[in-house]
């Protein structure tokens, strides 16, 4: 408590709750005092365990935030192709989300999804039409969304709905009229204009 109350004074601050809900070290706090710091998550891998004996294996295994593993004898590691452990436990730390997009009276490209992430930018669909087109985010109307985040099937969401894993979203955009309506559509219209007289 000392040690807190007198780093917070170094900083000039001497009004202040502090709530850890953790053990933190000295340099943890400075870190949060200055805001200069973002903490993310860490994953520790651990090659050639099948040089080392069990006993050393499983202390690895044991330690937080860590895996153990042998990419010579394909142990928790597969092909670039397969799943495996590893690949798992990366897309659970960067929390990966992947969204399969449709178009409407398509069905949805299974192939190449669009990945999200909980770390960056979120995993909403204002996330989804932010990282696919920021026009897409400009005229959107409404989702609807196929999946584990969506009550029913097919779900209408607005730009705050959380994505789950493989959802499966088509994005429906503001018909011409609507956009006709909106209060600056005068101005995206000269702006266009603009941009368009200029290239010419």
């Amino acid at each position: 408590e000392k040690v807190a109350m007198n780093i917070l004074r170094e900083y000039r601050i001497s009004n202040a709750d502090v709530l850890c809900r953790e053990d933190i070290t000295v340099d943890q706090l400075v870190d949060v005092i200055q805001g200069n710091r973002e903490y993310k998550p860490c994953l520790y891998f651990y090659n050639k365990i099948d040089t080392i004996t069990i006993e050393e294996v499983d202390g690895l295994a044991r330690m937080p935030h860590s895996l153990a593993g042998s990419v010579n004898q394909r142990m928790n590691v597969g092909e670039a192709d397969e799943d495996d452990l590893l690949k798992t436990k990366i897309w659970e730390y960067l929390g990966l989300t992947r969204i399969y997009t449709k178009r409407k009276g398509s069905p949805p490209d299974l192939e190449e999804p669009v990945i999200l992430s909980n770390i960056r930018k979120g995993t909403s669909v204002r996330s989804l039409c932010a990282n696919v087109s920021s026009q897409m985010l400009r005229d959107f109307n409404y989702a609807l969304v196929w999946g584990k985040s969506a009550k029913h099937a097919p779900q209408r969401c607005g730009l705050a709905h959380p994505l789950a894993d493989e959802d499966v979203v088509q994005i429906v955009t503001k018909t011409n009229v609507q956009q006709k309506r909106d209060k600056n559509y005068q101005a995206l219209v000269q702006g266009f204009s603009d941009k368009n007289y200029q290239a010419l």
